[in-house]
């Protein structure tokens, strides 16, 4: 669970306390710490949007699956981005719906708190990075189900209350 440790853990420890910076208030070289701070002055609980991406990851059939649905809206350009070792595409909250299920993705966002914009815009964001993220090769892990639910297990508790 090496790679998902450290993916949480970077995430988790800018998310919950460093909001994206060092101590030092130095840019952090976490990109998913980042993104998840920049979006605090969105109303969006980082750790909520956090776990609604890998709920839509573990629904849609892990990064394989996301990736056939973005290929199937004209957007397999952006998804191969994010595996690759280059830059990642952007994608647009609207692309996120389409591509993904307006629906799906309303029914976790009720489910974390959040709107239907605030998930799409939050996702839209996030998910390119976490997919570059859990891909550090090139490659699909084996085990990338796997790491999925780990980390809801993981961020289970601390979504509850």
């Amino acid at each position: 669970m090496g790679l998902l440790d450290g993916i949480l853990g970077n995430v988790l420890g800018g998310a919950m306390g460093g909001g994206g910076l060092r101590n030092n208030n130095q840019p952090s070289d976490n990109p998913l710490g980042s993104i998840l701070g920049g979006l605090a002055n969105s109303g969006i609980a980082k750790g909520a949007l956090l776990a609604l991406a890998f709920q839509l990851l573990q629904r849609n059939g892990g990064i394989s699956g996301i990736l056939d649905k973005l290929r199937g809206s004209g957007l397999g350009h952006q998804g191969n981005s994010w595996i690759s070792t280059g830059a990642n595409l952007p994608i647009s909250p609207d692309q996120i719906n389409d591509a993904l299920g307006a629906e799906d993705i309303g029914q976790l966002a009720n489910q974390y708190g959040m709107t239907p914009g605030q998930a799409s815009g939050g996702l839209a964001e996030l998910l390119p990075e976490l997919v570059n993220q859990m891909t550090p090769t090139g490659q699909i892990p084996a085990d990338d189900h796997s790491m999925i639910s780990d980390a809801l297990a993981a961020l289970a508790p601390r979504n509850q209350s």
